[in-house]
């Protein structure tokens, strides 16, 4: 498959012609934003390890890899990029837990409803967005009443973050929610502990929990 290289620098990234591209240029796996390491905490307390679990905007990262050697059973991963699709079910054809399917993440008609059990997105919403993921902005999107999600909020500093000696935080434990107002949003007198922390968005309808990270 030849695909022009130039296109990575035209930052379509709701198109597979960018992400195509990128993937044929780039060396490696790449995870956004955090590594499965930090995020275990979360995975571990919120999807049980026998869940389906779709993983949206898989990329090349080896997130899906890490769940599988800590015991999930049965991950979907989907991408729009058919070139990052390709080499992900070669590189793990000897992992019967992994699935791998080319598919926009803004139509999903191929799922039956109740498909998966959990639902995990770590960049993919960004990416379509364009914009980084604090919660003024993502906070009105998840928060529409037509989805019927409860929303919770953690903050995670970014890998590799120091903490200054003296420093303040309002946030206790990465593993609570942080308190939020009426609307979902930090409140005006919250002291970030790490200025450009990631956020992690708990969506939870009914029995089903959603993870998106930023």
């Amino acid at each position: 498959m030849h695909v022009d290289a130039s296109a990575c620098n035209t930052y379509n990234y709701g198109h597979a012609l960018y992400w195509d591209a990128r993937y044929i240029q780039e060396v490696g796996s790449f995870d956004w934003y955090q590594r499965y390491s930090a995020l275990r905490p979360f995975v571990r307390k919120y999807i049980l390890t026998s869940s389906r679990v779709l993983m949206v905007g898989c990329g090349n990262a080896v997130m899906s890899e890490d769940m599988v050697k800590d015991g999930y059973e049965d991950i979907m991963n989907i991408d729009i990029s058919s070139v990052a699709i390709d080499m992900m079910r070669r590189k793990y054809e000897h992992l019967p837990q992994l699935k791998y399917m080319q598919m926009d993440v803004r139509d999903m008609s191929f799922f039956s409803d109740e498909s998966f059990d959990n639902v995990i997105d770590k960049g993919a919403l960004d990416s379509l967005m364009i914009t980084y993921g604090d919660p003024k902005v993502r906070i009105p999107h998840l928060g529409r009443p037509v989805y019927n999600w409860k929303i919770e909020l953690y903050i995670i500093p970014r890998p590799g973050f120091q903490r200054p000696d003296g420093s303040t935080s309002s946030v206790t434990s990465y593993l609570e929610p942080v308190p939020t107002t009426e609307k979902g949003l930090l409140p005006a007198d919250f002291v970030l502990e790490d200025s450009e922390s990631h956020y992690i968005y708990k969506a939870t309808y009914q029995k089903s929990y959603a993870i998106t990270g930023s």
